[in-house]
């Protein structure tokens, strides 16, 4: 058996059919491009793009440790840890909180 890469967020397997992408820890708008990326599930990433602009994640959540710790996306990553690993389903609404103020 091979060992299937992990998300950093919510610490479940990544299995080969499940939705994934590449999350640039520094924005790619923000100087990112070519910066270090981190694999994760899609709903993970869609979770922080609704959840925090470019300029938060360039600011404060340059880590995965750091996007876990962001008491918003951390219930998330709670909830989410218990679904099965190829679980998926469409991010609700559009980008929450940053968005409105």
């Amino acid at each position: 058996m091979t060992d299937l890469p992990i998300c950093p967020l919510c610490l479940r397997p990544i299995p080969p059919g499940a939705k994934q992408s590449l999350h640039h820890l520094i924005p790619k708008l923000r100087g990112g491009k070519g910066g270090p990326t981190v694999l994760l599930h899609q709903i993970c990433h869609n979770e922080i793009h609704a959840t925090l602009s470019e300029a938060e994640l360039a600011r404060s959540y340059t880590t995965p440790d750091a996007l876990r710790a962001h008491p918003r996306l951390a219930i998330f990553f709670d909830w989410v840890a218990k679904r099965p690993p190829d679980f998926h389903s469409k991010t609700p609404g559009g980008r929450r909180g940053w968005k409105r103020r």
